[in-house]
């Protein structure tokens, strides 16, 4: 069970869609060279930090609008990620 992230319901695994922020790139001394991006994450496999949202544009607006995305994962999220999440969410639907 996993709580949505939009309406904030618990669900099964499979009736969700996640939001995965990428691990960040370090060099060799652990020095960060380039940020992790923002995704989603179709088939659950992806690495990095995940946070849960039904498969609907409602619950992933309602994430959106409440910065709970930027909260789960500790930075702002530029306005473009989301866009591309959104059009991704409904091809998938």
């Amino acid at each position: 069970m996993r709580k949505c992230t939009g309406c904030g319901e618990m669900k099964p695994k499979r009736e969700l869609v996640r939001v995965v922020k990428a691990p960040d790139e370090k060099n060799e001394n652990g020095e960060i060279t380039a940020k992790g991006g923002v995704s989603l994450d179709l088939v659950g496999k992806k690495p990095g930090r995940g946070a849960y949202v039904c498969k609907s544009t409602q619950c992933l607006e309602k994430a959106i609008k409440a910065k709970r995305f930027e909260r789960a994962f500790s930075m702002q999220i530029p306005e473009d990620i989301f866009i591309g999440i959104k059009e991704e969410l409904k091809n998938f639907e």
